[in-house]
C-alpha cells in the first residue's frame, strides 16, 4: 500500500533544504485512533512519552514549561479538555507501528536517497494535542515528515540557514545536547512560511529548521516519521566539535567551508564518541 502522495518533482526541487506539502492515505489507518494510542501509551515505557501543558506561549523555556499533574494515560483519556500537549516517541519498538514506519520510509526513500543518501535512524513520533494547543519554537534534528490525521494544526516553519534567525552558535549548543526549545524574537514573525493541515496532509521540515505549531480548534492527532542521513550526520559531528572549540576560546570554522577540515572534525567527533 502506497501511504503518501508526494508531488516528485516538488521533492526534487525542495528536499533537503525547504519544507514543502505531501498528501497521505492515513487517515482510517486503526493503529491512529485514539483508542489503539491509549493502548500503545499503556505499554511504552516512561521514558518514551513526553506531555506538558499546551497554554503555552510560542517563546517558552523548556526549565520552566508547566505541567499539568496528569499521567501520559491521563492525558490521553482527558485529551478533549485537559489543555494538553504529549508525544509518544519511538514508537517503531511496537512491531506494527514498525511495519507501517518502514513502508511509508521505503516510499520515501525512492525520491531521498536521489538528493541525501545514506537513511538511517529510522523512528517514528505520534503527537497528540488538545485543542488551541501550542508547541514552542524548537528546532530537530531529524528530517521529518509530518502526517496530520485527525484534526487541523499551523505550522510556521523558518529558514534554518539563515543565520540571523539560527546562529552558529545555537547549532553548536543543540547538537552538543542543549533542548530544542529557542527564544523566538518578534522580529522573526513575519519571516516564517505558514502551512495550514488538515487530515490528509503532510509537511516535509528539513533537519534544524526552526518552526512552531499552533493547534486547531480540536484535538489533533499527527505522525511524524522521521529519520537521519549520512551528511545531517557529518554535519551534526562537525557542530559537536566546534561547541567544544569554542568553549575552550576558539572560534571555529563552520562545516560546508572546507571539506577537508568537516572531514578531520568528523573523525575526531567520532574518536571522542569511542572514547567517551
Amino acid at each position: 500500500m502506497n501511504w503518501l502522495v508526494y508531488p516528485a518533482q516538488v521533492m526534487l526541487t525542495r528536499f533537503p533544504r525547504a519544507p514543502f506539502m505531501i498528501q497521505h492515505r492515513l487517515i482510517e489507518h486503526p493503529l491512529l485512533y485514539l483508542p489503539r494510542l491509549i493502548e500503545l501509551a499503556r505499554a511504552l515505557p516512561e521514558q518514551q512519552q513526553e506531555y506538558n501543558s499546551g497554554d503555552l506561549p510560542v517563546s517558552q523555556d523548556y526549565l520552566s514549561t508547566p505541567h499539568t499533574g496528569l499521567s501520559a494515560l491521563q492525558t490521553l483519556l482527558q485529551i478533549e479538555e485537559c489543555n494538553s500537549w504529549l508525544v509518544l516517541k519511538n514508537i517503531e519498538r511496537d512491531p506494527q507501528y514498525a511495519g507501517l514506519l518502514g513502508q511509508c520510509l521505503q516510499q520515501l526513500a525512492v525520491q531521498t536517497e536521489t538528493r541525501a543518501p545514506g537513511m538511517q535512524h529510522a523512528e517514528g513520533f505520534i503527537f497528540v494535542s488538545s485543542p488551541n494547543s501550542i508547541t514552542p519554537y524548537h528546532m530537530d534534528p531529524e528530517h521529518n515528515f509530518l502526517l496530520q490525521v485527525r484534526g487541523s494544526k499551523r505550522v510556521t516553519v523558518f529558514d534554518g540557514a539563515d543565520r540571523s534567525i539560527l546562529s552558529e552558535e545555537q547549532l553548536e549548543s543543540f547538537h552538543a545536547g542543549a533542548h530544542r526549545n529557542m527564544p523566538f524574537r518578534d522580529e522573526f514573525a513575519q519571516r516564517g512560511e505558514l502551512f495550514e493541515l488538515a487530515p490528509g496532509n503532510g509537511l516535509y521540515i528539513p533537519v534544524t529548521a526552526p518552526h512552531w505549531v499552533a493547534n486547531g480548534p480540536s484535538v489533533s492527532i499527527s505522525l511524524s516519521i522521521t529519520f537521519r542521513t549520512r551528511s545531517a550526520g557529518d554535519q551534526a559531528s562537525v557542530y559537536k566539535v566546534n561547541a567544544w572549540l569554542r568553549r575552550r576560546g576558539l572560534a571555529p570554522v563552520p562545516p560546508g567551508r572546507s571539506a577537508l577540515r568537516d572531514a578531520v572534525k568528523v573523525a575526531l567527533e567520532r574518536a571522542m564518541s569511542r572514547w567517551s
